[in-house]
């Protein structure tokens, strides 16, 4: 067995250009050029896929091996799946070459190799150079460009770099994939090309956008085991939705890359009093430029919003419909889906993945700790939460208390800490009771929705001046009761959230 690791990226067809300007300052060991075809195999039902087994039969000059690919591990794109190979002298696969323990528990071999049948080929000429790193680790640098076919006619090109670690440190795949991502156009990719295989033998039409879930954490891990898997957590949520966007213009796909963001960002903090922030500075710094880039989407779901079902929120107005055409014009004003794939495919936003990826799996916070620090990471991850919801808790009372009158400009200052209270729960909250949980946490996602409501009447508010005298008072008074039944509903998830007993403290 193999445990093959790499980095997958997608690019454009003229990508080759760059790649070789940037081999010929590289030390290359070996270089070629080879074409290679692969069918993949699985059962009617894909019992394969339902187990993330991938098996192929490639074919390159006279030679076929055969290839058992297990589940994995990805990190924002860095590749970590045990293979099993063997040469054949055809096509056709022979299972009793793949070692019996290979196979999940119970499988049936037999019945396994009676039912497989050729699925899908991905047919691509591959450019590759073995590549000597400084710290003496070899790389293997390949350039793939060819397609995936089906045998009813289904097609998905094939424009892809991978960089696979041969020997050495996983160090050295970053900081090659660093160097390559230098002039941009190249994108952090977890679908492989079994996958897009997959997606075409099957008329898969794409992945639906999801809500954040809760970090999937356990309370035998320790504080640090739990960092790690909160920002993984978010990297795998961050990429899944990245994809969805790059494959259709889904606009709630970016709503969810910021709470993707703002869920590290959190980490980050809730986690900083035993990691220290220098150890994170250029991290943060990074994530709040991006944050920055992607923050017209919070307006673009204001508009969409308002305009839905032709305006009927806004149905009451005299202005409703050149209030409409005002709103698509602003809309039409926010950045374009053409800009945000060109920042997927920069040089700063692939660092930025690059950097963090590499941050957790070389457990870049280590050099920044001692050892008392280091002791306090390795005890269950309870006790930590325990005390960190608590100085949350503390946090939000100290805003949201009842004697604390808030308007709307009130609510809208504190919607970020509010929102950063509910990540650090997030982070957390699968070691507690999930009764006692959702019961605590509802009136307040219910007080979030509502500071979201009232962002939702500022475009309106802010093209009100923009009529004349009568409609402007119309519109005036209307945006005054709408706030007026959004801070009375929010008062009352206020009063419901401050009485209830934290779910820590059960």
């Amino acid at each position: 067995m193999e445990t093959e690791i790499e980095l997958k990226f997608f690019v454009s067809s003229d990508f080759s250009r760059q790649i070789r300007d940037k081999v010929a300052d590289l030390k290359v060991l070996q270089q070629r050029q080879r074409n290679l075809g692969n069918i993949y195999y699985d059962t009617p039902d894909y019992l394969l896929r339902q187990h993330d087994i991938g098996l192929r039969v490639r074919r390159y000059d006279d030679v076929y091996v055969q290839t058992l690919k297990t589940a994995g591990r990805v990190v924002a794109g860095l590749h970590q799946r045990p293979e099993y190979n063997a040469e054949l002298d055809s096509p056709a696969p022979d299972l009793s070459l793949i070692p019996a323990d290979a196979w999940p528990d119970g499988f049936d071999i037999e019945a396994l190799g009676a039912n497989i049948n050729p699925l899908f080929s991905t047919d691509f000429e591959r450019q590759q150079w073995l590549v000597a790193m400084p710290d003496s680790s070899q790389v293997e640098l390949a350039f793939d460009s060819g397609d995936v076919t089906t045998e009813n006619g289904g097609y998905d090109p094939i424009c892809e770099v991978e960089i696979e670690l041969k020997s050495g440190q996983i160090d050295a795949l970053f900081v090659l994939a660093r160097e390559l991502a230098e002039k941009g156009g190249l994108r952090l990719g977890n679908l492989s090309k079994a996958a897009r295989g997959y997606r075409l033998a099957t008329d898969y039409q794409g992945d639906s956008v999801k809500a954040l879930s809760l970090v999937p954490i356990d309370g035998m891990q320790s504080t640090e085991q739990a960092f790690v898997k909160a920002l993984e957590h978010a990297l795998e949520h961050w990429h899944y939705h990245e994809q969805i966007y790059v494959e259709r213009p889904e606009q709630d796909a970016i709503l969810e890359i910021c709470n993707a963001v703002g869920l590290v960002r959190q980490a980050l903090a809730l986690y900083g009093g035993l990691i220290p922030r220098r150890a994170s500075a250029l991290l943060r710094q990074e994530l709040q430029w991006l944050e920055g880039e992607l923050d017209w989407v919070f307006e673009a779901r204001a508009i969409t919003r308002l305009q839905s079902d032709k305006g009927y929120f806004l149905r009451k107005l005299n202005s409703q419909k050149p209030l409409l055409v005002k709103l698509g014009e602003r809309y039409e004003a926010l950045p374009e889906r053409s800009e945000m794939l060109a920042l997927f495919h920069s040089s700063r936003y692939c660092n930025l993945l690059l950097d963090l990826s590499r941050w957790i799996l070389t457990r870049g916070w280590q050099p920044f700790v001692d050892d008392k620090v280091r002791d306090k990471l390795a005890e269950p991850v309870r006790s930590f939460a325990n005390r960190s919801l608590t100085v949350s808790w503390d946090e939000l009372l100290s805003v949201f208390a009842l004697e604390n009158e808030l308007d709307r400009f009130g609510y809208l200052d504190q919607l970020p800490r509010l929102l950063r209270n509910l990540l650090s729960g997030c982070c957390v909250a699968l070691l507690y009771d999930e009764e006692d949980r959702e019961t605590f946490r509802l009136p307040w996602l219910d007080l979030m929705q509502g500071i979201e409501d009232i962002q939702l009447l500022e475009p309106v508010r802010k093209l009100a001046s923009e009529f004349d005298e009568d409609d402007c008072a119309q519109i005036e008074k209307w945006l005054t009761r709408k706030e007026e039944s959004l801070l009375h509903a929010m008062m009352q998830s206020r009063q419901i959230g401050v009485a209830l007993t934290p779910y820590w403290e059960v």
